[in-house]
């Protein structure tokens, strides 16, 4: 399994603790996207919606020194590393949805395979690493990775918060069942990014 990389030199940086939010880490899903995959036509425009918020809640936090953590599906590219997706999609034909919430040199950045961000990834190594007992999830896709995550960090005794209007969806409906399910079987906080505390 491979350890968590920083996305450039001095990791640690982005993965101190800060005073404001305690033991909270905010993480980034499926953002480093070229959207030419299925369904992308349904999912662009959602994203296009929620892109100001995210890029607010990664500003926010590392003016607050909360860890910032960006948890990216490889596409099923087994030689590429972080760097390499990242130029990838910076080169693909949706690059204005990736460069306003392109990691920084400090972020850390874990790639995973499957939908969930825990599966078979160092994650909760990480975590644990950092202190971190409450996780902010943003990105996408709602009803699949994001549910799924939360879902996996819910059985592993994290506290989970959503933003709702920082997770983009594919099918809205579905979406909104997600949001419910998060807050009623896993006991996710679902609020507006603005009520964050950071």
């Amino acid at each position: 399994m491979p350890a968590p990389i920083a996305a450039g030199t001095g990791a640690a940086q982005d993965g101190r603790m800060g005073s404001r939010m305690g033991n909270t880490a905010l993480i980034v899903i499926d953002m480093i996207n070229t959207y030419e995959h299925e369904d992308a036509h349904l999912l662009v425009p959602s994203v296009k919606s929620i892109l100001p918020t995210v890029a607010e809640l990664l500003a926010a936090a590392r003016r607050s020194d909360v860890p910032v953590i960006y948890a990216n599906d490889n596409f099923g590219e087994w030689r590429s590393h972080h760097g390499e997706l990242l130029d990838t999609a910076l080169r693909g034909p949706h690059a204005d949805l990736v460069r306003p919430i392109a990691p920084e040199k400090e972020s850390l950045f874990v790639v995973k395979a499957r939908h969930s961000i825990f599966f078979e990834t160092p994650l909760e190594y990480l975590l644990g690493q950092q202190g971190v007992d409450h996780v902010v999830l943003c990105g996408q896709v709602t009803e699949q990775c994001v549910l799924y995550s939360a879902l996996d960090a819910h059985i592993r005794h994290l506290k989970v918060t959503v933003p709702r209007d920082a997770v983009a969806h594919i099918h809205e409906d579905l979406a909104e069942a997600a949001l419910r399910m998060m807050e009623r079987n896993m006991g996710a906080r679902i609020t507006a990014a603005a009520d964050l505390p950071f």
